[in-house]
Protein backbone atom coordinates (compact mmCIF):
# COMPACT_ATOMS: atom_id res chain seq x y z
CA UNK A 1 0.00 0.00 0.00
CA UNK A 2 1.15 3.14 -1.02
CA UNK A 3 1.92 5.46 2.21
CA UNK A 4 3.61 8.51 0.83
CA UNK A 5 2.94 11.49 -1.60
CA UNK A 6 6.18 11.00 -3.53
CA UNK A 7 5.84 9.57 -7.00
CA UNK A 8 8.77 7.97 -9.50
CA UNK A 9 7.75 7.64 -12.75
CA UNK A 10 10.20 5.31 -15.27
CA UNK A 11 10.33 5.92 -18.43
CA UNK A 12 11.37 2.34 -20.02
CA UNK A 13 10.48 -1.01 -18.90
CA UNK A 14 13.30 -2.98 -19.93
CA UNK A 15 16.09 -4.73 -17.77
CA UNK A 16 17.23 -1.17 -16.20
CA UNK A 17 13.66 0.23 -15.61
CA UNK A 18 12.41 -3.01 -14.12
CA UNK A 19 14.80 -3.77 -12.11
CA UNK A 20 14.93 0.33 -10.76
CA UNK A 21 11.29 -0.28 -9.83
CA UNK A 22 11.96 -3.62 -7.98
CA UNK A 23 14.66 -2.17 -6.47
CA UNK A 24 13.00 0.77 -4.97
CA UNK A 25 10.68 -1.15 -3.31
CA UNK A 26 13.35 -3.48 -1.88
CA UNK A 27 15.35 0.03 -0.41
CA UNK A 28 12.11 1.49 1.17
CA UNK A 29 10.80 3.53 -1.34
CA UNK A 30 6.69 4.04 0.07
CA UNK A 31 5.20 6.46 -3.16
CA UNK A 32 4.15 5.17 -6.35
CA UNK A 33 6.14 3.84 -8.45
CA UNK A 34 5.04 3.93 -12.47
CA UNK A 35 6.49 2.51 -15.21
CA UNK A 36 5.90 3.29 -18.76
CA UNK A 37 7.29 1.87 -22.21
CA UNK A 38 6.30 2.09 -25.58
CA UNK A 39 6.43 -1.80 -26.26
CA UNK A 40 3.19 -3.53 -25.71
CA UNK A 41 5.12 -6.75 -24.35
CA UNK A 42 4.94 -7.70 -21.34
CA UNK A 43 8.61 -6.70 -20.29
CA UNK A 44 11.33 -9.47 -21.30
CA UNK A 45 14.45 -10.58 -21.60
CA UNK A 46 16.69 -9.72 -24.21
CA UNK A 47 19.77 -11.46 -24.35
CA UNK A 48 18.48 -14.26 -25.31
CA UNK A 49 16.54 -12.59 -28.78
CA UNK A 50 19.34 -13.49 -30.90
CA UNK A 51 20.49 -16.76 -29.22
CA UNK A 52 17.99 -19.81 -27.46
CA UNK A 53 14.56 -17.75 -28.13
CA UNK A 54 15.32 -17.53 -31.81
CA UNK A 55 15.43 -20.62 -32.45
CA UNK A 56 12.47 -21.64 -30.24
CA UNK A 57 8.80 -22.29 -30.56
CA UNK A 58 8.71 -20.22 -27.58
CA UNK A 59 6.04 -17.24 -26.70
CA UNK A 60 7.86 -14.47 -24.49
CA UNK A 61 5.96 -15.38 -21.67
CA UNK A 62 9.04 -17.76 -21.28
CA UNK A 63 11.22 -15.22 -21.36
CA UNK A 64 9.45 -12.56 -18.93
CA UNK A 65 11.79 -10.10 -16.68
CA UNK A 66 8.81 -10.83 -14.30
CA UNK A 67 5.58 -11.87 -14.02
CA UNK A 68 2.28 -9.43 -14.17
CA UNK A 69 1.40 -10.40 -10.74
CA UNK A 70 5.04 -9.42 -9.62
CA UNK A 71 4.37 -6.15 -10.36
CA UNK A 72 0.95 -6.20 -8.80
CA UNK A 73 2.56 -7.49 -5.58
CA UNK A 74 5.04 -4.39 -5.22
CA UNK A 75 2.60 -1.94 -6.06
CA UNK A 76 4.23 -1.36 -9.52
CA UNK A 77 1.81 0.39 -12.13
CA UNK A 78 2.77 -0.75 -15.50
CA UNK A 79 1.80 1.24 -18.54
CA UNK A 80 2.14 -0.73 -21.49
CA UNK A 81 2.13 0.49 -25.29
CA UNK A 82 2.38 4.18 -23.79
CA UNK A 83 5.14 6.25 -25.39
CA UNK A 84 6.04 9.61 -24.23
CA UNK A 85 6.37 12.70 -25.88
CA UNK A 86 7.60 15.48 -23.02
CA UNK A 87 9.60 15.94 -20.18
CA UNK A 88 8.44 19.20 -18.21
CA UNK A 89 10.96 19.89 -15.63
CA UNK A 90 9.50 22.96 -14.40
CA UNK A 91 6.36 21.69 -13.10
CA UNK A 92 8.10 17.80 -12.75
CA UNK A 93 5.77 16.68 -15.22
CA UNK A 94 5.71 14.09 -18.77
CA UNK A 95 2.81 13.96 -21.17
CA UNK A 96 2.04 10.46 -22.66
CA UNK A 97 1.17 10.48 -26.38
CA UNK A 98 -2.60 11.02 -25.06
CA UNK A 99 -2.04 13.82 -24.17
CA UNK A 100 -2.41 13.31 -20.58
CA UNK A 101 0.24 14.57 -17.52
CA UNK A 102 1.79 12.51 -15.26
CA UNK A 103 3.42 14.71 -12.25
CA UNK A 104 6.32 13.27 -10.69
CA UNK A 105 8.93 13.53 -7.54
CA UNK A 106 11.66 11.30 -8.91
CA UNK A 107 12.07 10.35 -12.84
CA UNK A 108 13.86 7.82 -14.05
CA UNK A 109 14.89 7.48 -17.52
CA UNK A 110 15.67 4.54 -18.42
CA UNK A 111 15.21 4.72 -22.97
CA UNK A 112 17.51 2.28 -23.43
CA UNK A 113 18.47 2.53 -27.40
CA UNK A 114 16.73 1.68 -31.32
CA UNK A 115 18.98 -0.36 -33.61
CA UNK A 116 20.49 2.02 -36.22
CA UNK A 117 19.27 1.32 -39.99
CA UNK A 118 21.88 2.74 -42.14
CA UNK A 119 20.93 5.00 -45.32
CA UNK A 120 21.68 1.82 -47.77
CA UNK A 121 19.87 2.41 -51.38
CA UNK A 122 16.82 0.43 -51.35
CA UNK A 123 16.58 -0.73 -47.82
CA UNK A 124 13.26 0.86 -47.16
CA UNK A 125 11.94 -1.28 -50.06
CA UNK A 126 13.50 -4.84 -49.45
CA UNK A 127 11.62 -7.31 -48.10
CA UNK A 128 11.80 -9.37 -45.09
CA UNK A 129 14.37 -7.23 -43.80
CA UNK A 130 14.37 -6.83 -40.30
CA UNK A 131 16.96 -5.15 -36.99
CA UNK A 132 17.00 -7.99 -34.02
CA UNK A 133 15.71 -5.79 -30.98
CA UNK A 134 12.66 -6.70 -29.64
CA UNK A 135 10.24 -9.68 -29.35
CA UNK A 136 8.25 -8.33 -32.47
CA UNK A 137 12.09 -8.41 -34.43
CA UNK A 138 12.41 -11.95 -33.84
CA UNK A 139 8.96 -12.95 -34.27
CA UNK A 140 9.05 -11.45 -37.48
CA UNK A 141 12.34 -13.36 -38.60
CA UNK A 142 10.87 -16.61 -37.58
CA UNK A 143 7.56 -15.87 -39.12
CA UNK A 144 9.76 -15.17 -42.93
CA UNK A 145 11.87 -18.18 -42.44
CA UNK A 146 9.36 -20.36 -42.25
CA UNK A 147 7.42 -19.02 -45.49
CA UNK A 148 10.87 -19.15 -47.60
CA UNK A 149 11.60 -21.84 -49.68
CA UNK A 150 15.45 -21.35 -50.19
CA UNK A 151 15.92 -19.79 -46.45
CA UNK A 152 18.58 -17.64 -48.18
CA UNK A 153 19.31 -15.45 -44.92
CA UNK A 154 21.58 -11.96 -45.63
CA UNK A 155 23.46 -10.61 -41.90
CA UNK A 156 24.59 -7.17 -42.68
CA UNK A 157 26.93 -6.62 -40.01
CA UNK A 158 29.64 -8.98 -38.15
CA UNK A 159 29.44 -7.72 -34.76
CA UNK A 160 28.01 -9.74 -31.64
CA UNK A 161 24.14 -9.54 -32.42
CA UNK A 162 24.99 -10.17 -36.40
CA UNK A 163 27.26 -13.62 -35.50
CA UNK A 164 24.80 -14.76 -32.95
CA UNK A 165 21.84 -14.32 -35.09
CA UNK A 166 24.34 -15.92 -37.97
CA UNK A 167 24.47 -19.21 -35.26
CA UNK A 168 20.51 -18.96 -34.46
CA UNK A 169 19.72 -19.01 -38.18
CA UNK A 170 21.95 -22.18 -39.24
CA UNK A 171 20.32 -23.70 -36.55
CA UNK A 172 16.93 -23.15 -38.34
CA UNK A 173 18.49 -24.83 -41.40
CA UNK A 174 19.00 -21.29 -43.49
CA UNK A 175 21.90 -20.61 -45.37
CA UNK A 176 23.40 -17.77 -44.20
CA UNK A 177 26.27 -14.96 -45.23
CA UNK A 178 27.37 -12.11 -43.17
CA UNK A 179 28.78 -9.00 -44.51
CA UNK A 180 30.91 -7.10 -42.29
CA UNK A 181 32.14 -4.14 -43.96
CA UNK A 182 35.37 -4.04 -41.49
CA UNK A 183 38.47 -5.55 -42.37
CA UNK A 184 37.67 -7.85 -39.39
CA UNK A 185 34.61 -9.22 -37.68
CA UNK A 186 34.70 -7.66 -34.15
CA UNK A 187 36.95 -5.30 -34.92
CA UNK A 188 35.63 -2.50 -32.66
CA UNK A 189 35.06 -4.74 -29.70
CA UNK A 190 38.16 -7.60 -29.55
CA UNK A 191 41.69 -8.31 -30.48
CA UNK A 192 42.57 -9.77 -33.68
CA UNK A 193 42.94 -13.41 -32.21
CA UNK A 194 39.28 -13.64 -30.99
CA UNK A 195 38.48 -12.31 -34.71
CA UNK A 196 40.23 -15.27 -36.18
CA UNK A 197 38.44 -17.57 -33.96
CA UNK A 198 35.06 -16.60 -34.54
CA UNK A 199 35.38 -16.50 -38.63
CA UNK A 200 37.00 -20.03 -38.25
CA UNK A 201 33.98 -21.28 -36.01
CA UNK A 202 31.61 -20.08 -38.71
CA UNK A 203 33.28 -20.84 -41.15
CA UNK A 204 33.71 -24.46 -39.88
CA UNK A 205 29.37 -24.70 -39.20
CA UNK A 206 28.47 -23.57 -42.66
CA UNK A 207 28.39 -19.67 -42.56
CA UNK A 208 30.03 -17.68 -44.95
CA UNK A 209 31.48 -14.55 -42.89
CA UNK A 210 33.08 -12.01 -45.41
CA UNK A 211 35.08 -8.75 -44.58
CA UNK A 212 35.18 -5.61 -46.56
CA UNK A 213 32.33 -6.14 -47.75
CA UNK A 214 30.35 -2.58 -47.93
CA UNK A 215 26.70 -2.61 -49.08
CA UNK A 216 25.89 0.03 -51.06
CA UNK A 217 22.04 -0.84 -52.42
CA UNK A 218 19.52 -4.04 -51.82
CA UNK A 219 17.32 -4.35 -55.42
CA UNK A 220 14.01 -6.40 -54.31
CA UNK A 221 11.88 -8.20 -57.06
CA UNK A 222 9.03 -10.25 -56.27
CA UNK A 223 9.95 -10.41 -52.80
CA UNK A 224 13.28 -11.00 -53.62
CA UNK A 225 16.67 -9.20 -52.33
CA UNK A 226 19.95 -8.40 -54.05
CA UNK A 227 22.35 -7.18 -51.99
CA UNK A 228 24.96 -5.34 -53.67
CA UNK A 229 28.60 -4.22 -52.23
CA UNK A 230 30.72 -1.45 -53.48
CA UNK A 231 33.30 -4.06 -54.77
CA UNK A 232 30.77 -5.67 -57.04
CA UNK A 233 29.48 -8.86 -55.48
CA UNK A 234 25.86 -9.73 -54.85
CA UNK A 235 23.89 -12.06 -52.81
CA UNK A 236 20.79 -13.30 -52.66
CA UNK A 237 18.16 -13.26 -49.73
CA UNK A 238 14.91 -14.51 -48.89
CA UNK A 239 15.60 -12.54 -45.00
CA UNK A 240 17.82 -9.73 -44.14
CA UNK A 241 18.80 -9.24 -40.90
CA UNK A 242 20.63 -5.51 -39.74
CA UNK A 243 23.42 -5.28 -36.97
CA UNK A 244 25.29 -2.58 -37.97
CA UNK A 245 24.94 -0.86 -34.79
CA UNK A 246 22.54 0.99 -32.35
CA UNK A 247 21.23 5.14 -31.68
CA UNK A 248 20.57 6.15 -28.16
CA UNK A 249 17.16 6.94 -27.26
CA UNK A 250 18.24 10.65 -26.01
CA UNK A 251 15.82 12.72 -27.78
CA UNK A 252 13.58 13.23 -24.29
CA UNK A 253 16.27 13.76 -22.48
CA UNK A 254 17.65 16.54 -25.04
CA UNK A 255 14.54 18.15 -25.41
CA UNK A 256 14.18 18.43 -21.62
CA UNK A 257 17.46 20.56 -21.51
CA UNK A 258 19.60 17.73 -19.51
CA UNK A 259 23.21 17.52 -20.23
CA UNK A 260 24.29 14.62 -23.14
CA UNK A 261 27.59 13.08 -23.78
CA UNK A 262 27.78 9.82 -25.94
CA UNK A 263 24.11 9.33 -24.38
CA UNK A 264 22.76 11.05 -20.97
CA UNK A 265 25.18 12.14 -18.86
CA UNK A 266 25.22 10.86 -15.27
CA UNK A 267 26.90 11.36 -11.86
CA UNK A 268 28.25 8.31 -9.76
CA UNK A 269 24.64 7.85 -8.11
CA UNK A 270 23.14 7.77 -12.29
CA UNK A 271 21.79 11.32 -11.21
CA UNK A 272 21.40 13.97 -14.81
CA UNK A 273 22.23 17.57 -14.64
CA UNK A 274 18.83 17.61 -12.75
CA UNK A 275 18.79 16.59 -9.17
CA UNK A 276 15.46 15.06 -9.30
CA UNK A 277 16.16 12.99 -12.43
CA UNK A 278 18.16 10.17 -13.12
CA UNK A 279 19.10 7.84 -16.27
CA UNK A 280 20.06 4.40 -16.06
CA UNK A 281 21.06 1.46 -18.70
CA UNK A 282 22.43 2.13 -22.25
CA UNK A 283 21.39 5.53 -22.37
CA UNK A 284 23.53 6.39 -19.68
CA UNK A 285 27.15 7.93 -20.05
CA UNK A 286 28.66 7.47 -16.61
CA UNK A 287 32.17 7.88 -14.61
CA UNK A 288 34.13 4.40 -14.54
CA UNK A 289 36.14 4.25 -11.36
CA UNK A 290 38.13 1.21 -12.09
CA UNK A 291 39.27 2.45 -15.36
CA UNK A 292 38.95 6.64 -14.55
CA UNK A 293 36.91 7.26 -17.61
CA UNK A 294 33.58 7.55 -19.11
CA UNK A 295 31.71 5.27 -20.78
CA UNK A 296 28.50 3.82 -22.10
CA UNK A 297 27.56 0.38 -21.68
CA UNK A 298 25.14 -1.75 -23.61
CA UNK A 299 24.78 -4.59 -21.23
CA UNK A 300 22.37 -6.43 -19.27
CA UNK A 301 25.05 -6.29 -15.87
CA UNK A 302 25.25 -2.41 -16.25
CA UNK A 303 21.34 -1.72 -16.43
CA UNK A 304 20.97 -4.00 -13.74
CA UNK A 305 23.97 -2.49 -10.95
CA UNK A 306 23.31 1.20 -11.94
CA UNK A 307 19.49 0.30 -11.60
CA UNK A 308 20.30 -0.66 -8.01
CA UNK A 309 22.50 2.42 -7.49
CA UNK A 310 20.16 4.71 -8.70
CA UNK A 311 17.29 3.04 -6.35
CA UNK A 312 19.46 3.45 -3.23
CA UNK A 313 20.36 6.94 -4.33
CA UNK A 314 16.51 8.01 -4.79
CA UNK A 315 15.89 6.86 -1.31
CA UNK A 316 18.45 8.35 0.19
CA UNK A 317 21.06 6.51 0.27
CA UNK A 318 25.06 7.13 0.21
CA UNK A 319 26.06 5.07 -3.02
CA UNK A 320 28.59 5.00 -5.86
CA UNK A 321 28.42 2.95 -9.06
CA UNK A 322 31.71 1.02 -8.99
CA UNK A 323 31.06 -1.93 -11.44
CA UNK A 324 32.70 -3.69 -13.53
CA UNK A 325 31.55 -4.47 -16.47
CA UNK A 326 30.90 -7.79 -18.19
CA UNK A 327 29.27 -9.60 -21.29
CA UNK A 328 28.64 -12.49 -22.90
CA UNK A 329 27.82 -14.05 -25.97
CA UNK A 330 26.73 -17.63 -27.07
CA UNK A 331 27.48 -19.12 -30.36
CA UNK A 332 27.11 -22.78 -30.94
CA UNK A 333 28.84 -24.77 -28.59
CA UNK A 334 30.54 -21.62 -27.35
CA UNK A 335 29.98 -19.82 -25.00
CA UNK A 336 31.96 -16.94 -24.47
CA UNK A 337 32.40 -14.69 -21.18
CA UNK A 338 34.29 -11.68 -20.71
CA UNK A 339 35.14 -9.38 -17.79
CA UNK A 340 36.63 -5.59 -17.99
CA UNK A 341 37.28 -3.10 -20.97
CA UNK A 342 39.93 -4.23 -23.11
CA UNK A 343 40.61 -0.54 -25.09
CA UNK A 344 43.95 1.12 -24.59
CA UNK A 345 45.91 -2.88 -24.81
CA UNK A 346 49.32 -2.74 -25.66
CA UNK A 347 50.12 -6.81 -25.25
CA UNK A 348 47.65 -9.91 -25.37
CA UNK A 349 48.56 -12.99 -24.08
CA UNK A 350 46.67 -16.64 -24.84
CA UNK A 351 46.09 -19.26 -22.74
CA UNK A 352 45.29 -22.66 -24.54
CA UNK A 353 44.01 -25.28 -21.98
CA UNK A 354 45.63 -28.81 -22.52
CA UNK A 355 43.33 -31.43 -24.56
CA UNK A 356 40.45 -29.36 -24.43
CA UNK A 357 39.23 -28.14 -28.23
CA UNK A 358 37.74 -24.76 -27.97
CA UNK A 359 38.70 -23.54 -24.28
CA UNK A 360 41.33 -20.99 -23.87
CA UNK A 361 41.41 -17.85 -22.68
CA UNK A 362 42.61 -14.06 -24.01
CA UNK A 363 44.38 -11.64 -21.40
CA UNK A 364 44.46 -8.12 -22.11
CA UNK A 365 47.03 -6.13 -20.73
CA UNK A 366 48.71 -2.21 -20.42
CA UNK A 367 51.99 -2.88 -19.60
CA UNK A 368 51.55 -5.17 -16.62
CA UNK A 369 48.28 -4.19 -16.03
CA UNK A 370 45.32 -6.64 -16.63
CA UNK A 371 42.41 -4.69 -18.34
CA UNK A 372 40.32 -7.77 -19.54
CA UNK A 373 39.41 -11.20 -20.46
CA UNK A 374 37.53 -12.83 -23.04
CA UNK A 375 37.27 -16.45 -21.39
CA UNK A 376 36.10 -19.38 -24.05
CA UNK A 377 34.46 -22.00 -22.62
CA UNK A 378 36.20 -21.59 -19.71
CA UNK A 379 34.46 -20.31 -16.76
CA UNK A 380 37.67 -20.75 -14.23
CA UNK A 381 39.92 -18.20 -16.81
CA UNK A 382 36.37 -15.72 -16.25
CA UNK A 383 36.81 -15.77 -12.51
CA UNK A 384 40.22 -15.92 -12.09
CA UNK A 385 40.40 -12.74 -14.43
CA UNK A 386 37.78 -11.04 -12.69
CA UNK A 387 39.80 -11.34 -9.32
CA UNK A 388 42.90 -10.28 -10.75
CA UNK A 389 41.06 -7.22 -12.97
CA UNK A 390 39.46 -6.11 -9.14
CA UNK A 391 42.23 -6.98 -7.59
CA UNK A 392 45.02 -5.27 -9.13
CA UNK A 393 46.92 -7.59 -8.56
CA UNK A 394 50.58 -8.53 -11.00
CA UNK A 395 50.17 -11.20 -12.79
CA UNK A 396 53.48 -13.54 -13.93
CA UNK A 397 52.77 -13.58 -17.65
CA UNK A 398 54.98 -16.59 -18.03
CA UNK A 399 52.85 -18.68 -15.38
CA UNK A 400 49.82 -17.59 -17.10
CA UNK A 401 50.65 -19.02 -20.40
CA UNK A 402 51.51 -22.17 -19.39
CA UNK A 403 49.26 -24.83 -19.09
CA UNK A 404 51.30 -27.09 -17.06
CA UNK A 405 50.52 -24.72 -14.24
CA UNK A 406 47.94 -25.01 -12.20
CA UNK A 407 45.29 -22.47 -13.16
CA UNK A 408 44.74 -20.89 -9.95
CA UNK A 409 45.25 -17.38 -9.01
CA UNK A 410 47.72 -18.08 -6.21
CA UNK A 411 49.98 -19.78 -8.96
CA UNK A 412 49.57 -16.98 -11.02
CA UNK A 413 50.67 -14.26 -9.07
CA UNK A 414 54.23 -11.95 -9.97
Amino acid sequence: MVVSEEKCIVIGASHAGVNLAFALRKEGWQGEITLFDADPTLPYHRPPLSKAYLTSDDGIEKNLLKSADSYVKDNISLNLGVSITTIDRANKTITTGDGVQHSYTKLVIATGARPFIPPIKGINDASHLYPLRSAADVNNIRQALKQSHSKQVVIIGGGYIGLETAASMRKLGATVTVLEREERILARVTAPVMSEFFQQLHDENGVQVLTQKDVTSIVTTDGKNVVNCSDNSQYQADVIVVGVGIRVNSELAAAAGLTLENGIAVDGTARTSDKDIYAIGDCSFHHNPHYDRHIRLESVQNAVDQAKTAAASICGKDVNYDSLPWFWSDQYDIKLQMVGLSQGYNKILVRQELGEGHKFSVWYFKDDTILAVDAVNNAKAYVVGTKFIKGGDKIDQAKLVDPEVEFKPANLLA
